[in-house]
């Protein structure tokens, strides 16, 4: 049986001499594995169409095993995620977490559009790093991890000043403070921000900006929830550690000035 699909290409591995295993995030089957015949050869058909990060439509023949994909129709070639190295480097970061977090052909149109979100906000010249901070908090649901941020997860209190607490998965008030002895102090820019990450659709929040150091504050704790709750650590994070330990790769940039979603 062929299925014609929507998806994006979330990991390519070569197989043999000219092959490739392909494994594309779909629209209506959900996670799928195929075997692209020839795919390593040049003058393939399928040669483009089964690059990383690829959106299409992809033509799948089913088999009780491992589908074989018999050709593609490219949506888009996502040229700006795959040209700079950086972008390259979160949208890796992306792909692979939802690769670790998600079972196969289990379709979740949730999952889907927020991939298809955030791939076209970093081709228009988003901020790749905080596209790929929004995904992450967004995915902590798919996890099975559900913080509690919209009020202190000990005692309930909705004002005052408040810490993250990775003990209770979530915030703590200053009355509570006692409850964890290893809590992160947050200002009122950082709740706000950790809250719009985790309930504000995409799509709504528009060009953001923020500093290194908050981005650089925010992926330390989204990666220990990660890490604490699940046990998951990505090999992509150590490639953008690499990246950020290499004056030479890193363009020297101004000091953004901050967005009012960062504004204290």
């Amino acid at each position: 049986m062929l299925n014609k699909l929507e998806g994006f290409i979330i990991k390519s591995i070569p197989y043999g001499e000219s092959n490739k295993i392909v494994t594309i995030y779909t629209k209506e089957a959900g996670k799928i594995t195929t075997m692209a015949r020839g795919a390593k050869k040049p003058a393939s058909r399928l040669a483009a169409i089964t690059q990383t990060f690829t959106h299409g439509y992809f033509l799948v023949r089913a088999s009780r095993g491992m589908g074989s994909l018999e050709q593609g129709e490219l949506i888009s070639s996502v040229r700006h995620i795959r040209s700079d190295l950086e972008t390259t480097a979160y949208a890796g970061l992306i792909v692979e977490l939802l690769d670790r977090l998600t079972e196969a052909e289990q379709p979740n149109a949730s999952i889907f559009r927020l991939l298809d979100e955030s791939f076209n906000a970093m081709e228009e010249g988003y901020d790749a790093e905080a596209i790929s901070l929004f995904v992450q908090w967004k995915m902590l649901p798919v996890a099975g991890i559900h913080p509690i941020l919209h009020e202190c997860a000990n005692c309930g209190a909705t004002e005052g000043e408040f810490a993250f607490s990775f003990q209770q998965i979530g915030f703590l008030c200053h009355r509570c403070f006692n409850v964890d002895p290893y809590i992160i102090r947050l200002s009122p820019t950082q709740i706000k921000l950790i809250r719009m990450f985790y309930n504000v659709p995409l799509d709504q929040i528009g060009k953001l900006t923020l500093k290194k150091t908050t981005k650089t504050f925010m992926a330390k704790l989204i990666s220990t929830i990660y890490q604490e709750q699940t046990g998951i650590f990505l090999k992509s994070r150590k490639f953008i550690e690499q990246l950020e330990r290499t004056p030479e790769l890193q363009k020297a940039k101004e000091q953004p000035k901050e967005s009012p979603e960062e504004e204290g």
